[in-house]
């Protein structure tokens, strides 16, 4: 099965979920989170550096729980910006 490639909208989302995480996580180490969530320490990096803009749920969702993040605050990202006008 081949993958659609990925819209502007989509790699932006994932270039800001990657700042939201990575502002999250503070002063701790990305090794830290990926051991605390599960999640492989590729894997974050990849996603902090929006390498993958488009990861699962689950592994959102298990960065979310070890940073103490509330799931609605990831899904804002996909919000207008401030400022913005809407169609």
């Amino acid at each position: 099965m081949v993958r659609p490639p990925l819209t502007a909208a989509e790699r932006e989302r994932g270039r800001r979920l990657g700042a939201l995480l990575r502002s999250a996580r503070g002063d701790r180490s990305p090794a830290e989170i990926a051991a605390a969530s599960g999640v492989s320490l590729e894997a974050l990096r990849k996603i902090e550096t929006g390498r993958v803009p488009t990861p699962t749920f689950f592994t959102v969702a298990a960065l979310a729980r070890a940073l103490d993040v509330p799931l609605e605050r990831l899904a804002a990202i996909d919000e207008p910006a401030e400022g913005s006008l809407a169609s």
